[in-house]
């Protein structure tokens, strides 16, 4: 779960759809949607609280190269409205019956945002035979309190009981305790060498509401992830100051150019 998603709750919930297309999973039905066709699967997945939305800017176009599905999580969207406390590798095994359940036999393109990202690690750790390539846009880490903490410690301490107060008080946590309690996250070789980008956010703002978007955080965000995805054979880092955190509705092109650059590496 990225910390922006965190400091200024921005959900995305999907679009209404007066039929959905419904699957059954672990007893939860889960809104999907599948367009386009070729030798080439993608799996989208959304960010914290989003639904099938998250993706609007961009399902259509890359459904111009392959064939793509994107779904809400359980408690998103459309799908079954419930309260209770997923981790991301409980999403990461939802997503996988998810793709049984479609009949998708061949390993997929696994693009992630945000807290989606999360998903998208825990899921390549766990089900290597069901994924080919990874690419994630801006997506959640599990050491964004570290870099405000590293910045200043007694403020960054002060700035994340206060964010973590309101989660909690927007039912945040409900989603986000795997994100609060540090859980670490595979990483290469506990994901296998396979083609992987990471299009990272550094964007600086004039008005930072925290360490997290000062010009130093931004910094340090990117050489996080540019360290993360430069640790895979064939990994690639991209870093925008043109896109927020929500790169997919700020630059599609810049999604789209490197989902297509992606699956030439395949």
């Amino acid at each position: 779960m990225k910390l922006v998603g965190l400091c200024f709750g921005l959900l995305f919930s999907a679009a209404a759809l007066a039929s959905p297309d419904l699957v059954k999973v672990k007893g939860y039905d889960l809104e999907y949607e599948i367009a386009g066709e070729g030798s080439e699967v993608i799996l989208l997945e959304a960010g914290g609280s989003a639904g099938m939305s998250d993706w609007d800017p961009v399902f259509k176009q890359m459904s111009e190269h392959a064939k793509v599905i994107r779904y809400s999580r359980v408690g998103n969207g459309q799908s079954t409205a419930i309260k209770q406390h997923f981790t991301s590798r409980d999403y990461a095994e939802h997503a996988s019956i998810l793709l049984t359940e479609l009949d998708v036999k061949q390993p997929v393109i696994f693009i992630a945002h945000s807290y989606g990202g999360s998903v998208a690690r825990d899921f390549a750790a766990a089900y290597p035979e069901q994924i080919k390539a990874l690419m994630m846009l801006d997506p959640s880490s599990e050491h964004d309190v570290d870099i405000l903490r590293a910045i200043d410690l007694e403020k960054g301490n002060q700035e994340i009981a206060e964010i973590k107060l309101a989660d909690m008080k927007g039912g945040m946590s409900n989603q986000y305790l795997d994100f609060w309690s540090k859980r670490p996250l595979p990483d290469y070789p506990e994901i296998k060498d396979m083609p992987v980008t990471v299009i990272a956010s550094v964007r600086t703002m004039e008005n930072p509401p925290n360490l997290f978007f000062t010009e130093q955080g931004r910094k340090m965000w990117g050489e996080l992830w540019q360290a993360w995805a430069n640790a895979f054979p064939q990994g690639k880092s991209v870093l925008t100051e043109k896109s927020g955190h929500f790169v997919q509705f700020d630059e599609p092109d810049l999604v789209l150019s490197e989902l297509l650059a992606l699956m030439q590496r395949l």
